[in-house]
């Protein structure tokens, strides 16, 4: 009975980071944590997976559409382990500044 315990809360815990990551969620890391959390309180939880589903239509100035698409994939991929070495961070420190541009 313990064993199924676990493997249920194991199961609930981590369901609305896997629809975030299935459905190319651009927050399914924030998903993903809010599951998880979300198990010791009901409402985070309950939030979580229905933000697992929401619309996930972006539209960022910064990037042309398809750029975005590529930085959600490529996150996505981080978020399931199957990126190479070279794009996942080791320390919060690796990660590269931000690049910003002034309007002269």
């Amino acid at each position: 009975m313990a064993i199924a315990a676990v493997i249920v809360i194991v199961f609930m815990g981590s369901l609305p980071g896997r629809i975030a990551i299935a459905r190319k969620h651009p927050d399914a890391e924030a998903v993903k944590i809010m599951g998880w959390t979300g198990l010791f309180f009901a409402v985070p939880w309950i939030q979580a997976f229905g933000w697992a589903f929401k619309p996930t239509n972006v539209i960022d100035v910064r990037y042309f559409p398809k750029q975005e698409q590529e930085n959600i994939a490529e996150e996505t991929e981080i978020l399931l382990g199957k990126a190479s070495s070279t794009l996942q961070p080791t320390r919060a420190g690796d990660l590269p500044a931000p690049h910003f541009k002034r309007a002269s």
